[in-house]
């Protein structure tokens, strides 16, 4: 018999826009917290800073934080800071953080998640647009909430 988890805590960040979550992936320092902040001056919410808990319901994928980092977002420079956040929000965007991007990549490519499949675009996080990318690449799913 195969156990099938049903819920995992990745190490991401994540925001949401009009129900809809954005895991973003990288390693230490490449700048999630960074992005999530500029995320978040775009009208995003923070769902959680660094540690996501994903669950799966059905054939989606549910994004809510930690309860010990619920509503805490760290900003180099300043500190732990206290947000306004959502919880339970269906992922739409998994968004990896490198430095080597595709000029062209390729629309469909995506990675699973707890055996879903979500849509993928790698971001430099430390360019300017990294932030209207990920808006943009939101907008192009066009999945309802």
């Amino acid at each position: 018999m195969s156990l099938r988890l049903s819920s995992e805590t990745l190490h991401a960040s994540c925001v949401a826009l009009d129900g809809r979550a954005v895991l973003i992936t990288g390693a230490s320092g490449s700048g999630k917290s960074d992005l999530s902040l500029r995320l978040l001056d775009r009208g995003f919410t923070l769902v959680s800073d660094d540690q996501t808990i994903v669950r799966k319901s059905g054939d989606r994928l549910i994004a809510s934080a930690p309860p010990t980092i619920a509503g805490k977002l760290e900003i180099r420079g300043v500190g732990i800071v206290q947000m306004e956040t959502v919880s339970d929000v269906r992922v739409a965007l998994l968004v990896e953080l490198t430095s080597e991007i595709l000029r062209l990549p390729d629309d469909s490519r995506e990675r699973p998640v707890l055996g879903v499949p979500l849509p993928l675009v790698s971001v430099d996080a430390m360019t300017a647009s990294a932030a209207s990318k990920v808006a943009l690449a939101l907008d192009r799913l066009g999945l309802p909430a």
